[in-house]
């Protein structure tokens, strides 16, 4: 909290480097920087795991507009999901707008035929936890292209998996199916959303739309990874980290750059202060989480074929807020262990022990460590998808001390691990 270099570093993140979306040439200088920077606190071990990554680029910025009958346009806010195609010049149709994906599937071919599907479900505001919120209308994101185009549907557009009302659409991976006709996906703003449902009302209504994004060959990348060995058990490795990769709306500050920065601090911070770890602790920035998870499953394959023995792996990828705790994938016993660390940790304000998820790049592990447990930490999610996947994830949205405390409760919790497996 008085010596930490963690906010720096995600300054020097965020705004050196900027956006990094797979493929880009922005995300091999954050391969750099992440390189450079672990050199330079001195771990034992970094390593650069070459894989092999999508690229797909947005391409000009998007542009839309809503159109009445009587002729006046009013622009909306969109951005293109991640993965769509093009739309090769202007698209103009007519909206048809439906509440769930549900309710789309149940729509008739001629209902849809020719027209622009707009998926208007709105996070629901009830959930405490907003990732639950979050889950409840992932489908719309996921699969609202392959369900319109079934139908005859031209394109899609669905509101932003976002909370607040406001002008920045969110952007998020979207997917194709074989075999079913591939059509433009969008997202709108939510304060868009709500002007085309207005509008909609009213009567009839047509999108005009222009997306330029394209897909490209497959680009190779690196997962950056550095150590300290374990002074006791090296050969028994607890891996903690996140996603180096972003989307390119904004900064990636909160997804992933303060989960990436977690780590990295957590590592300087038990080397700083002398700490010999009885395990080795390797910190691993993955690659293309966003949209492939290809870092994560090479970096699992890789660790079995090296018949290296990892017993733990922890994951930060909720966002730069203030630390409530961990969660754990994995059996009762693991639960248990980190339940009893809550004494230990309760003056700090951490308090959620208990089962729940590890984290998307960790999770292939499980593939090929049979019981390998699985940590997440666990920040307050109330503003989280105030930012996630839009322009305004910048540096800037995050709050220097939280960011601190997120990083002091890594190392905390990785101490702990370390000296209880």
């Amino acid at each position: 909290m008085v010596r930490g270099k963690s906010y720096e570093d995600l300054r020097s993140l965020c705004k050196g480097v900027g956006a990094r979306l797979s493929g880009s040439a922005q995300a091999q200088m954050a391969v750099e920087w992440g390189k450079r920077k672990m050199e330079s606190y001195g771990f034992d071990q970094i390593y650069l795991q070459p894989v092999m990554v999508p690229h797909w680029e947005r391409g000009n910025k998007e542009v839309a507009w809503i159109q009445s009958t009587s002729g006046d346009a009013i622009p909306v806010d969109i951005l293109a999901l991640g993965g769509s195609i093009g739309t090769n010049g202007l698209l103009k149709a007519e909206v048809i707008e439906f509440k769930s994906l549900d309710d789309l599937k149940k729509a008739t071919k001629a209902s849809v035929q020719g027209k622009i599907v707009f998926l208007n479900q709105a996070m629901n505001p009830a959930d405490i936890s907003t990732f639950k919120a979050y889950g409840g209308c992932y489908s719309i994101r996921g699969h609202g292209a392959v369900e319109g185009a079934k139908l005859g549907a031209v394109g899609v557009v669905i509101r932003s998996l976002a909370l607040p009302e406001d002008h920045f659409p969110h952007t998020g991976s979207m997917y194709y199916e074989d075999g079913v006709s591939k059509i433009p996906a969008g997202a709108l703003s939510t304060i868009s959303s709500n002007e085309l449902s207005k509008a909609l009302e009213k009567g009839k209504v047509t999108l005009i739309l222009e997306m330029d994004c394209r897909d490209f060959p497959d680009e190779p990348s690196f997962n950056v990874m550095g150590e300290l060995t374990g002074s006791e058990k090296p050969n028994e490795i607890i891996t903690i980290g996140g996603h180096l990769d972003s989307w390119d709306a904004g900064e990636g500050a909160h997804d992933d750059g303060a989960g990436i920065i977690h780590c990295l601090e957590a590592l300087r911070i038990l080397k700083a202060s002398g700490i010999k770890p009885k395990h080795t602790i390797r910190v691993v920035f993955f690659m293309n989480e966003e949209n492939g998870n290809k870092g994560g499953h090479a970096y699992a394959t890789w660790a079995k074929k090296e018949n290296q023995k990892q017993i733990a792996a922890v994951e930060s990828d909720r966002g730069g807020f203030s630390p409530d705790g961990f969660e754990c994938d994995g059996k009762e016993s693991y639960i248990q262990l980190i339940k009893g660390f809550a004494p230990l940790l309760a003056p700090y304000d951490l308090h959620h022990f208990e089962a729940g998820y590890g984290g998307v790049d960790i999770s292939p592990l499980k593939l090929h460590y049979d019981g390998i447990p699985l940590f997440g930490f666990v920040p307050d999610s109330q503003r989280y998808f105030d930012f996630h996947h839009a322009a305004s994830d910048v540096f800037e949205s995050v709050n220097k001390r939280e960011l601190e405390l997120g990083c002091a409760s890594m190392a905390a919790f990785v101490y702990l691990l370390d000296k209880s497996l």
